[in-house]
């Protein structure tokens, strides 16, 4: 049976420009799955820099050690490219609050805290992260921390709390200056969300990701980005723009209805590896030219980073530390 047709855009921050993000490398898929997924700094920063003249206006970034690809949370490895990216780039750097799910609270801020970049990804909740699924699409590996990586996400937990959030939203937020990519993978964060905007420690506009796909939150189903923007239509009112990201082979078909939704558009090979059934995206740049085209043709035209910094009150690339 054929998807319903999406919904009429209503509520919300409703703009014709659409926002492209791109994830560049993450924390989830490993070196062994992909030649083309970035793990060095030139690869990152490249890669980055290739992503942004293709569309993108925001680049979310994590780190990876160079020799093992193993996701990094030392500020070094972000120090290696971040200057290289913005030299190259006016697009908008997002950094990483998630890190890995293996990760303490301190390692995943230490880039954060470093360089008070413009804009930081928060996820809104702890929830069960369960990657192990993807051992049965592998049987070859280039190191050997990538398949009990993957195996021991079977009982692993990313843990966010309240309290964690809360000391982000100060942290990272107020005492730095960054805004949030609101990282929702399911409808209880959106709920989470409100408390914090009831708690004074959120402010609009507020930019919200539908983040879809993985296993442990929400599936990316078209019934499900529905129900998704219709509660955040009820908790936020006209005080916030939504972008979705679909794991996987659901990227592409969920990033058109939402670009018909009004909503904005987040792909990269943190992402979805594949540029169509069976085909190994060669670059971010690859995807970000895929989604453009989808995005283009429903009449959509891309934003610039500028008009990016003005939509989410960005405080502006000349107050970064990097």
């Amino acid at each position: 049976m054929a998807a319903a047709p999406p919904p009429a855009a209503s509520e919300g921050i409703i703009v014709s420009k659409i926002i492209l993000t791109c994830a560049i490398s993450g924390s989830i898929h490993t070196p062994s799955m992909s030649p083309h997924l970035p793990v060095t700094a030139e690869d990152i920063a490249g890669q980055a820099i290739d992503a942004a003249r293709a569309g993108a206006a925001i680049l979310h970034l994590h780190a990876r050690a160079p020799l093992t690809g193993r996701p990094s949370a030392d500020p070094a490895h972000f120090r290696a490219f971040l200057p290289r990216i913005a030299e190259a780039t006016d697009a908008v750097i997002n950094l990483t609050t998630g890190g890995s799910a293996v990760m303490s609270l301190d390692e995943r801020l230490a880039a954060a805290r470093a360089f008070a970049p413009e804009m930081c990804s928060l996820n809104m909740g702890s929830m069960n992260f369960a990657l192990y699924p993807m051992l049965a699409r592998q049987t070859e590996w280039l190191h050997d921390w990538e398949e009990p990586f993957l195996r021991g996400s079977e009982d692993l937990v990313f843990k966010n709390t309240p309290r964690d959030i809360a000391l982000i939203l100060t942290e990272i937020g107020q005492d730095r200056g960054a805004r949030f990519e609101f990282e929702c993978y399911d409808v209880g964060h959106l709920y989470m969300l409100r408390h914090f905007v009831d708690r004074g420690l959120v402010a609009g506009p507020i930019f919200i990701q539908f983040v879809m796909g993985v296993l442990g939150g929400i599936a990316a189903e078209p019934m499900h980005l529905d129900h998704l923007k219709a509660t955040a239509d009820r908790l936020f009112g006209a005080d916030y723009a939504f972008s979705v990201l679909a794991a996987g082979r659901m990227q592409m078909p969920m990033a058109e209805r939402a670009a018909a939704m009004g909503g904005h558009v987040r792909v990269g090979l943190e992402d979805n590896l594949y540029l169509s059934r069976g085909v190994l995206a060669p670059s971010n740049a690859a995807l970000v030219e895929t989604v453009r085209a989808l995005v283009e043709a429903q009449g959509r035209q891309v934003a610039s980073p500028e008009e990016v910094r003005a939509l989410l009150g960005l405080k502006g690339r000349d107050r970064v530390a990097f």
